[in-house]
């Protein structure tokens, strides 16, 4: 019996480590209920230099589908550019009543590059993209949504079945084919699906454009 409870136990804990993460508060989300959004150019915590290019080619495309008017993307860095802001830092640093003078938009997403790329560690390789967003109103500078992301490689990929030294092997040639093929770039289209799809659990709500508009988030549904 005791064998029993603490089995049980146990099935409790690791059911609780797998459960999805409390569904967000949308209420100041639908007070706003933004129609466009600007995406600031994101603040890159990586070594890859190449991590916001990669981002910002596949951001729009989630936020466009969710339902909302995107700013493009290379003419608002090159207007920030046009006005001396080169640094991702101070794009996201101005007051957001000055990004609603320049641009017009409804809401701004602010974007933190916490890990992208391809690590290697003994017997194991992976490409990780990992992201934090905010969406912020910039009438009023409060924030309507904010929420984390990743995407890694290594998530379906089985086991070899060759032991150890089948193992070294296999990290090593993921490794030399993810670095060569900038996997980066695909994973960080999963990444960036997760984190702002409105079919996603705390995901963006529909927007105007979306035949979705006015439904419940994905998260709440499945309360």
């Amino acid at each position: 019996m005791k064998n029993f409870i603490a089995i049980a136990f146990l099935m409790l804990l690791l059911s609780g480590c797998v459960s999805p993460p409390a569904p967000h508060d949308y209420s100041e989300f639908r007070n706003s209920d933004p129609k466009s959004i600007l995406v600031l150019p994101p603040i890159n915590n990586s070594p890859e230099v190449i991590a916001p290019y990669s981002i910002l080619s596949q951001i729009s495309m989630p936020i466009a589908e969710s339902g909302y008017y995107v700013y493009p993307v290379a003419i608002v860095e090159q207007t920030f550019k046009n006005n001396g802001i080169t640094v991702a830092n101070d794009a996201q640093a101005l007051p957001t009543s000055k990004l609603h003078e320049i641009f017009g938009a409804d809401a701004a997403l602010y974007i933190s590059i916490e890990q992208y790329g391809t690590s290697y560690s003994v017997i194991s390789s992976e490409t990780l993209v990992s992201l934090n967003a905010k969406l912020v109103d910039l009438k009023t500078g409060v924030t309507l949504w904010q929420d984390t992301a990743s995407a890694s490689s290594a998530e379906n990929r089985g086991n070899s079945g060759g032991g150890l030294a089948g193992m070294l092997v296999e990290a090593i040639v993921h490794q030399v084919i993810e670095s060569a093929t900038d996997a980066g770039f695909d994973i960080s289209s999963i990444a960036t699906q997760r984190l702002l799809s409105s079919d996603m659990h705390n995901g963006l709500l529909h927007g105007h454009r979306s035949p979705k508009y006015g439904q419940p988030a994905t998260s709440e549904k499945a309360k």
